[in-house]
C-alpha cells in the first residue's frame, strides 16, 4: 500500500546538520508517509550520515551531479508514490505535529484546496522570529497576496500530487525564487489553506542561498518574462509584481533595477503603483523601507 505523504529532502553537503532534519521528519506523530532523501552529488560524507538510519521508510537517491536543490526536489517528487508531497530542507526541523495537522487539513477542505502550510520560527543567530507577517491575506485565493512576494517555503508546505501534475514541477531555469514562482503558478488554479502556528523551525545557514543577491535579480527578471510580460492577469496584480520587486531593489540599493521597476509598475496601474508609494514612504518614515510588506523580508524563504 502507497504511503499516505511522500517527504522530499533535498541536500548537498549538509552532513553536518542532516541528522536533525532528518529526525524531525521520523519523529513525527504522523507516521503514514515515506521520506525521500535526494543526495546532489554531495562531496562529504552524507551517504554514511544516511546509512546510520534503519527506517524502512527513507528512500535514498543520489546524483550523479550536482543539479541544484530544485531539480533535487523534482526527483523526489517524480519518485513520490504519495497521495500528498511534503519538502523538509536539510538545515531545517519540523515540529512533531506538523504533518498529523497539515494532513488532517487537508483532509477536511474543499476540493479546489491544493496546498496547506503552516507557520515557522526563523532563527538568524540568536535572532528568532514568527515568520508569517499579521497584516497580510493567510488563505484562500491568494494570487493578490503571493505577486507580493512569497510567505510560503517548502519546508512549511503540503500540496497534493493532483495539483503538482496540473501546474508542473518546479521550475529549474531559476536560479532562486523556485518555491514562489511555483505558489504563483498553484494560486492561478487553487486555494491555499494556512495553520497559523509555527510548526516548522528555520535556520538560516552561512552558505544560504539567500544570501545571493545576484541570483534573486536573475530569478526575479526570469519570473518577470515567465509571467508578467503580456500576461492575462490583471493590471493590478501585474503592477503589484513590478512594485514588490521595485521595493526589493531598492533596499538593495540597486536603484536602477529599482527604476526600471516603479516604471513598469506605473505603466501597468498608475493608481495602484502610486498609492503603494505613498504607503511606502509614510511606512519609511516611521520605520525602515527594507522592512515594509514590499520588500525583501517577503523573498527571506526563496
Amino acid at each position: 500500500m502507497n504511503p499516505c505523504v511522500s517527504v522530499v529532502l533535498p541536500t548537498y553537503n549538509r552532513a553536518r546538520i542532516l541528522k536533525r532534519a532528518v529526525d524531525s521528519v521520523l519523529n513525527q506523530t504522523f507516521t503514514n508517509f515515506e521520506l525521500i532523501i535526494v543526495d546532489d552529488c554531495s562531496q562529504d560524507n552524507t551517504e554514511d550520515i544516511i546509512a546510520t538510519f534503519s527506517d524502512p521508510r527513507i528512500k535514498y537517491i543520489k546524483h550523479k551531479i550536482n543539479r541544484g536543490g530544485c531539480a533535487a526536489r523534482n526527483t523526489g517528487i517524480i519518485n513520490a508514490t504519495g497521495k500528498y508531497i511534503a519538502f523538509q530542507d536539510s538545515d531545517d526541523e519540523w515540529l512533531p505535529t506538523k504533518l498529523e495537522k497539515q494532513v488532517t487539513c487537508l483532509k477536511n477542505v474543499a476540493k479546489d484546496v491544493g496546498l496547506v502550510y503552516t507557520g515557522f520560527y526563523q532563527f538568524k543567530g540568536d535572532i528568532k522570529r514568527y515568520s508569517i507577517p499579521s497584516y497580510i491575506k493567510k488563505e484562500g485565493h491568494l494570487l493578490d497576496t503571493i505577486v507580493c512576494g512569497s510567505h510560503i517555503g517548502p519546508q512549511v508546505m503540503l500540496i497534493t500530487k493532483e495539483c503538482l501534475e496540473n501546474i508542473g514541477l518546479f521550475d529549474e531555469a531559476l536560479p532562486r525564487l523556485q518555491d514562489w514562482e511555483l505558489v504563483i503558478r498553484l494560486s492561478q488554479h487553487y486555494q491555499i489553506k494556512c495553520i497559523d502556528e509555527p510548526l516548522v523551525n528555520q535556520y538560516i545557514q552561512y552558505d544560504s542561498i539567500t544570501k545571493n543577491t545576484n541570483a534573486m535579480f536573475k530569478a526575479i527578471q526570469y519570473m518577470a518574462k515567465k509571467h508578467f510580460n503580456n500576461s492575462k492577469m490583471s493590471k493590478k496584480i501585474i503592477s503589484d509584481f513590478y512594485f514588490t520587486c521595485f521595493a526589493y531593489s531598492y533596499s538593495e540599493r540597486r536603484i536602477l533595477y529599482g527604476f526600471y521597476y516603479l516604471i513598469k509598475s506605473l505603466k501597468a496601474h498608475p493608481i495602484n503603483t502610486i498609492n503603494k508609494f505613498v504607503h511606502s514612504l509614510l511606512h519609511y518614515l516611521h520605520n525602515d523601507f527594507s522592512t515594509n510588506y514590499f520588500s525583501h523580508d517577503y523573498f527571506a524563504n526563496s
